[in-house]
Parts: structure tokens; sequence; C-alpha cells
């Protein structure tokens, strides 16, 4: 059979089927091993919409999900519309981004050994970032650091992206993300495990969106650890703390949003 036709059928077989990558090894990729514990793009796609529906600030748009494992590799990519279009096309690759940037600037705790690191880890969102790389800020520079690989971010066939078969599955994408929409993933035991990118709407909105997309998920396994938002309950929460002068009392401000909703309303992270 023709090798084009062959795939053709192996790609909508898994379009109808749901396959999960923790279970299925993707061209010889190991994907299945890479993935493991994470969710499936099913898994994914049906938190997001439920995410969606619920939140209702921001401009009210439809969104692209991505999720990467602890190494940075793309696990899965969904959006919530109708078709691939009927999101902003540029914030597929800004999920991804934002995904890789807050899973490899997080910690748990088995970063504390030999009398360094944290004893409870440290998680940091996307929000988290905003003002410390403002000139001045504490990390000016960090996103100019780690560029997107622009070819696992545009290689592929357009018509795959979002679906289970994403040409940027089980492939790094890098880059560095300093605005609302990435979280850690943190399993049972406060575990880091991976990072999720949101993106498609104001980054305020994004950022709730992620929140609610790893609680729909159950990765949302944080009390305890440390975060910068002061609040214990929600440690790597957005906050809005600039001022008129347009410094961050805490040093990690984000910028408020149009029909921004209030960051306490969020639900609460788990043990």
């Amino acid at each position: 059979m023709n090798s084009k036709l062959v795939f053709a059928a192996t790609v909508a077989a898994l379009l109808n089927t749901g396959n999960a990558f923790a279970d299925w090894d993707f061209g010889g990729k190991g994907i299945g091993a890479a993935c493991k514990g994470l969710p499936s793009h099913a898994a994914l796609k049906a938190a997001l919409n439920q995410a969606v529906s619920t939140e209702s600030s921001g401009l009210n748009l439809h969104m692209w999900a991505t999720i990467v494992n602890r190494d940075g590799v793309v696990c899965a990519v969904a959006y919530s519309g109708g078709n691939r279009a009927a999101q902003w096309p540029a914030s597929r690759v800004i999920s991804a981004q934002k995904a890789n940037t807050a899973n490899s600037l997080s910690l748990d705790s088995t970063s504390a050994s030999a009398g360094s690191g944290r004893q409870l880890g440290l998680a940091l969102s996307t929000a988290n970032l905003y003002s410390a790389v403002q000139p001045g800020g504490s990390l000016f520079g960090l996103q100019e650091s780690n560029p997107v690989n622009a070819e696992v971010a545009y290689g592929g066939n357009s018509g795959l992206y979002g679906t289970p078969v994403d040409p940027m599955v089980g492939r790094k994408i890098g880059g560095v993300n300093v605005f609302g929409g990435g979280l850690g993933l943190y399993a049972t035991g406060q575990a880091l495990i991976g990072g999720i990118g949101l993106s498609g709407d104001t980054s305020c909105a994004d950022h709730n969106i992620a929140w609610r997309v790893r609680n729909n998920l159950g990765l949302d396994h944080l009390q305890g650890v440390n975060g910068v938002s002061g609040d214990g309950q929600r440690p790597d929460n957005i906050v809005y703390d600039i001022g008129a002068d347009g410094k961050s009392a805490g040093g990690f401000g984000h910028p408020t949003c149009i029909n921004v909703s209030n960051p306490s309303e969020l639900p609460a992270v788990i043990p």
C-alpha cells in the first residue's frame, strides 16, 4: 500500500479513537515513555473545553493548550474551537512556549540537597516573570535566553496542528515566555512532572484558563510548595501589584487586562 495512504489511515484511526500518547509510540520517537503519567490529547481537550466554558474574564475567545514533560518534550497540543482557525494561529506556538517556560523554571522538593535548594520546591508561573524581566528587573534578558525551535514550531503538515499527531509532539519546543498562561504541573506528592501553556485571549485570561485546566486535570498538587504570589493556597498565581509608577511592589507583578477577574477566586491548589 502507498506509504502516504498508510500514514493517512493511521492518523484517521488515532483521531477517531483519541488514543493517548502516553500509551502509544508515534513514529518510534519514544513518546509513550516520555509522556507517561501526563494527560492524553483527549484528556487535555476535554479539560480545556470545560475551562473555556467556565472562565468569563478577558475577551471570551477560544484557546490553544500545550503540555510538555519535565524535559520539555511536547506531549499534547489541543484547541477549544471548532477548527484550528477558530483561535489565533499564533497562539499555538505561544502556548507551547509558555508550557516550556513554566516547566523549566519551576522546581519540586527534589531540588533540595547538600544544604542548598528549596525544601518544598518553587513554583513559578509565566505570569510571575513579567516584572522581573523588565529593564532593571532581577531577570532582565531572560526572555531572550532560550529561543523557540522554529523547525519544531512551524514544521510538518498544518492540517495536523492541534490533533493527537500535531508535528510538535515528541519534540522539544524551547522558548521563554514572560506573561500569563504557563504553569507547572504537579502530581501527587508535589512532584513536578511538566508544564502546561495556554494562549488565545488576554494574558490574564490565559493564566486563569491555564489554572482551571490544571485543576480539571488534577495536576495542581501544589499545597505547601513555595511561590512568589503571597497566597499559600495559590503559590504560583498571577499577582497584580504594579503601581502607578510602573513598578511591582513584590518584584513579580503582572499588568491587569481588560475584563480582569479577582485571582483569589481561582480554585485553591490541593495537597
